[in-house]
């Protein structure tokens, strides 16, 4: 497992994919997935803007704390 980032250009090239509970005038988040131990978040408005990576481990606990209620 690397602990280097995504490069702008992997993020660039990246498979986005958005929630399926977007509302109708996508205010939602984007999520890359396949960058290796890390996954990509953008707001799905702004689809050339900022991009968080973050850990897939986090991200996935991130999630499940979501699902679970405890955020």
């Amino acid at each position: 497992m690397t602990t280097t980032p995504p490069t702008a250009a992997q993020l660039a090239g990246a498979r986005w994919s958005t929630s399926t509970y977007s509302a109708a005038n996508n205010e939602c988040v984007e999520v890359a997935t396949g960058l290796g131990a890390w996954v990509g978040v953008r707001d799905s408005k702004v689809q050339r803007g900022p991009v968080l990576a973050v850990p897939a481990e986090a991200f996935a606990s991130l999630i499940g704390a979501i699902r679970g209620g405890s955020l």
